[in-house]
C-alpha cells in the first residue's frame, strides 16, 4: 500500500541543508531576527534549550561548581595580555567604541564624537580574561583551591557564514572556569568535565558522541590541551558538540592568578575552561529528525505527552475534555527519568488532525488523540513519535490502550524511546566510520565517492609545526578536518598515512559543521 505521508516539503536525502532549515521553521523553533547572523529562539526551541540547561546544570553542580555571572563587556586590554588568545578571536570580535548617539546632519543617529570610550570594549566572545581577573582577586592561598565557577550567558562571535543554532553571531552557552594548585589536578578536572559532557550528550540528548583529544591545530587559542565530544549527523558530517581545555598557566600568567602554596612561596594556578552551546540543539535536529520533522529525546522535550481531544464545538465537548483531563491528571502525577512527567492538554480550537501534525513536526515524544468513540470505549489513540508509521500498511501507527493502561505505562514508553534514539544514533555512527585505510589516496577516493561518506579513522604520527600545517592544508583541499583522537581507539599497528613514519595514535577525519 502506498504511504500517505504528512511530511515536510523537503526530504533529508534530497537536500539535507534545506531539510534542516525547514525543520526549524515547521517545528516553530527559531526564526531570523532581522540582524545578520542572529536568531529569535521561539518558545518551543527555547523550551528545548531550557531542558538542556536544567539537566547539564545539575551535572555541573554535582561536580562542585557554583554559578556566577560576569559582564558582557570586556576591556580590549584584557585580551591583549594573552597574545595567542587575542589572535584566535580577533577576526570575530564585536567592539563598542562609543557610549552615546546624537542626531547627524541628515537627521539619522550617529556616534557622538565626544562620547568615545577611553578604551574599546569587546562584546564577550569568551570569558577567560575577565574571569581570570576575578580569580586573581579571589585567590590568596592554596586553601582557596580548587576554585570552580560556571556561568550561563550569551556570546558574540561575528561569523561570516551563519546557520541557525549551528553557527550564529550571537549564541547561548555555558562556560566553566576552574583554577587548581597543580598540573595533575587541572588535567584531571579537564577530563572530568569532558566525561560530564559525554554523559550528558549520550544519556540526555542520545547523540552517541566520540570523546577524544583535539590535534594541535584545533586547540582553543592559548590552551595546552583541548578535548572534545564529536557527534555524527545523518549526512555523515561531524559536529563538535562540546570542548574542555587545559590552559596550563598561560592565562594565570596573563591575569596574575597566583596563590601562596603549602610551602609558603608563590605559585601560579593551573586553569581550565569548558563549554557547550545552543549548537547542541542543531545537533539534536540533525541526529534524530526524520522526513516528518523533529524527533525529540523525551528527556529534553518541553512536553513529553500531548493530549488532543477531537473537539467539535458541541455540548458533548465538555465530557470529552473531562475524560482527557483525567488522563492528564494521572500522567502529571507520574514520574519519568526522576522528574514529574510533562504533559499538555491542548484544548485550543482547531482540527485534532492538524494539531497532531503540528506536534509531529515539533517532535513531541507521545501524542494522544481522543475522540467521542474512544471515550465511549474507554480507550485512547496513542502515537510514538519514534515509530510514527506502520511499515506494513503505510498508515499512521496508532496504538489503542485503555485510558488507565496509558496512564500507567507511558513513563515506561518514554524510557524506551530515549533508549531507542540512542541506539539508532550509535548504530548509525558505527556503521559510518570506515577503518583500515592505509594511504591518503584512499582517503581522497573515499570522500569523493559518496554524498554522505561518514568518517574515516586513520593512523598518524602526531606531526607538529610545519609538518602538521602541510597535513592541514592537504585536508583542506578536500574540505576535511581532523576531529579528535578517540579515547577508546584501538592500539596503532602501522604507519602514519601522512608522513609514513610510525603511527602513535588514531584520528578521525571528517567533513564538519
Amino acid at each position: 500500500m502506498a504511504q500517505i505521508r504528512h511530511a515536510l516539503n523537503t526530504k533529508r536525502d534530497d537536500d539535507f541543508a534545506a531539510w534542516y532549515q525547514e525543520v526549524i521553521s515547521a517545528a516553530e523553533m527559531a526564526e531570523e531576527s532581522g540582524v545578520r547572523g542572529c536568531m529569535v529562539i521561539r518558545p518551543w526551541g527555547y523550551g528545548i534549550w531550557e531542558r538542556m540547561q536544567r539537566l547539564l546544570d545539575d551535572r555541573i553542580k554535582a561536580t562542585g561548581h557554583a554559578n556566577a555571572y560576569f559582564p558582557i563587556f570586556i576591556p580590549l586590554s584584557n585580551f591583549e595580555r594573552e597574545a595567542e588568545h587575542v589572535e584566535g578571536f580577533a577576526k570575530e570580535m564585536a567592539v563598542v567604541t562609543h557610549h552615546r548617539l546624537i542626531a547627524g546632519k541628515d537627521g539619522g543617529l550617529i556616534p557622538d564624537p565626544e562620547a568615545k570610550l577611553e578604551e574599546p570594549l569587546v562584546v564577550r566572545p569568551t570569558s577567560e580574561t575577565i574571569i581570570g581577573d576575578a580569580m586573581a582577586r579571589w585567590l590568596q592561598s592554596w586553601r582557596d583551591l580548587p576554585l570552580k565557577l560556571n556561568q550561563w550567558a550569551n556570546v558574540v562571535r561575528w561569523e561570516m557564514r551563519t546557520r541557525m543554532f549551528l553557527r550564529t553571531s550571537e549564541f547561548l552557552w555555558q562556560e566553566g572556569h576552574t583554577a587548581h594548585a597543580d598540573e595533575v589536578e587541572a588535567k584531571d578536572h579537564t577530563l572530568t568535565m569532558l566525561e560530564v559532557y559525554r554523559a550528558f550528550a549520550d544519556q540526555d540528548l542520545a547523540l552517541a558522541v566520540v570523546a577524544g583529544e583535539k590535534p594541535e591545530n584545533e586547540r582553543f587559542p592559548g590552551a595546552v590541551e583541548t578535548w572534545s565530544i564529536e557527534a555524527m549527523m545523518q549526512d555523515g558530517k561531524a559536529l563538535q558538540a562540546g570542548t574542555s581545555h587545559y590552559l596550563g598557566t598561560n592565562f594565570a600568567k596573563a591575569s596574575g592568578i597566583k596563590f601562596q602554596n603549602r610551602e609558603g612561596s608563590e605559585s601560579l594556578a593551573h586553569t581550565t575552561s569548558w563549554g557547550v552551546s545552543t549548537r547542541m540543539v542543531g545537533g539534536v535536529i540533525m541526529t534524530h529528525g526524520d522526513d516528518d520533522g523533529l524527533r525529540l529525546p523525551p528527556k529534553i522535550a518541553p512536553q513529553q505527552v500531548v493530549i488532543l481531544p477531537m473537539l467539535r464545538d458541541k455540548p458533548e465537548d465538555d465530557a470529552l475534555i473531562e475524560y482527557c483531563e483525567a488522563l492528564r491528571a494521572t500522567l502529571a502525577g507520574q514520574s519519568a527519568f526522576g522528574e514529574p512527567l510533562r504533559v499538555l492538554l491542548d484544548t485550543r480550537p482547531g482540527k485534532a488532525a492538524q494539531k497532531r501534525w503540528d506536534y509531529v513536526r515539533k517532535g513531541a515524544p507521545i501524542i494522544v488523540e481522543v475522540g467521542g468513540r474512544d471515550m465511549e470505549n474507554g480507550v485512547v489513540s496513542m502515537l510514538r513519535r519514534d515509530r510514527l508509521w506502520d511499515s506494513e500498511t503505510g498508515k499512521v501507527d496508532f496504538q489503542n490502550p485503555t485510558r488507565e493502561v496509558a496512564g500507567q505505562t507511558i513513563p515506561d514508553v518514554l524510557a524506551d524511546m530515549q533508549s531507542v534514539l540512542l541506539t539508532q544514533a550509535a548504530e548509525r555512527r558505527d556503521a559510518n566510520v570506515t577503518r583500515g585505510i592505509t594511504d591518503f589516496g584512499a582517503v581522497e577516493d573515499h570522500f569523493g565517492a559518496s554524498r554522505y561518506p561518514g568518517w574515516v579513522e586513520v593512523q598518524w604520527s602526531r606531526p607538529t609545526g610545519d609538518a602538521l600545517e602541510k597535513v592541514v592544508e592537504r585536508l583542506k583541499e578536500h574540505k576535511l578536518t581532523i576531529r579528535n583522537v578517540p579515547m577508546d581507539a584501538a592500539p596503532v599497528d602501522g604507519a602514519c598515512i601522512f608522513t609514513g613514519e610510525p603511527a602513535v595514535e588514531r584520528v578521525l577525519l571528517a567533513k564538519a559543521y
